[in-house]
């Protein structure tokens, strides 16, 4: 069960070997990088490779280790019980299965997807140590242990927003997706923009790259962000020499693809500005 990437996703030689070894160590996966630059698509792709199910667990601010266990609602037995409900007397009809349960249940291997793990409480990847550790967890309304037919291939996302607890990194292996520099970027376009202009190309690239290197720069564009860039001068048939700045503005075409808040185009014009004046 070997990973090497697919036709629909670009994956270093050092990204496939992150993979196979997590997979190896039966160890998950924790994977860091700029947000756009695949990690999600990641495990999607690796489920895809391998032919495996997949069960995805998108984390919030407010999600609790629990909900991946499993939650049991005891409010609505209650009122069952008042209602005189025969169901009450099986706890287990009021437990709902998280998706590590799930996962756990699976006949077959499956990829787990813990998404965006650095969004929750900073308790949040302690509490499941010993769950992703052991996989297996106790059901105390029902006095069942729950153990992983088949152990999951686990991958782990993070932005980076917070720092993640030691005990938890010291139980997973860890890749940081580096950001593609541009040769890995022209296989990136060439998968989802086939048969784009080298002229066209080559020129969106460089303009790309010179601005994700301007200094002062609040939010760079990722990968994701220069795709649809690129779908976008695609869609208005524009070409290389169109893509020319006239020395007016130090902004890219259509640069509201790439820029995302105002403190970044305004740092863009006042470049310009100064530009114009050193003329």
């Amino acid at each position: 069960m070997k990973f090497t990437g697919t036709e629909s996703y670009v994956a270093t030689e050092d990204l496939t070997i992150a993979v196979n070894a997590a997979v190896t160590l039966e160890r998950p996966l924790l994977v860091k990088g700029e947000p756009g630059t695949g990690k999600t698509e990641l495990a999607r792709q690796v489920a895809g490779s391998l032919g495996l199910p997949m069960i995805e667990w998108h984390i919030k601010s407010t999600t609790r280790a629990q909900q991946g266990l499993y939650e049991y609602d005891a409010v609505s037995r209650l009122r069952d019980s008042q209602l005189g409900d025969p169901k009450v007397e099986d706890v287990s009809n009021y437990i709902k299965k998280g998706k590590l349960w799930q996962a756990f249940d699976a006949d077959d291997k499956t990829v787990l997807l813990i998404d965006e793990i650095d969004k929750a409480d900073i308790e949040f990847p302690n509490d499941l140590l010993q769950e992703l550790d052991r996989m297996e967890f106790h059901v105390y309304e029902t006095g069942e242990t729950i153990k992983a037919r088949q152990r999951p291939i686990v991958i782990i996302t993070s932005n980076n927003e917070k720092e993640l607890p030691d005990a938890f990194l010291r139980r997973c292996f860890f890749h940081y997706i580096q950001f593609p520099d541009e040769q890995t970027m022209r296989k990136i376009v060439e998968v989802h923009h086939p048969g784009i202009k080298d002229a066209l190309l080559t020129t969106a690239l460089t303009q790309f790259y010179e601005l994700r290197e301007t200094a002062g720069l609040k939010k760079k564009p990722s990968t994701s962000e220069v795709l649809d860039w690129l779908k976008l001068l695609l869609a208005e048939d524009l070409t290389a020499e169109d893509l020319r700045r006239d020395g007016k503005t130090a902004l890219p075409k259509l640069h509201g693809a790439l820029l995302k808040n105002e403190q970044d185009v305004h740092l863009f014009e006042r470049l310009a500005f100064i530009a114009r004046g050193q003329r």
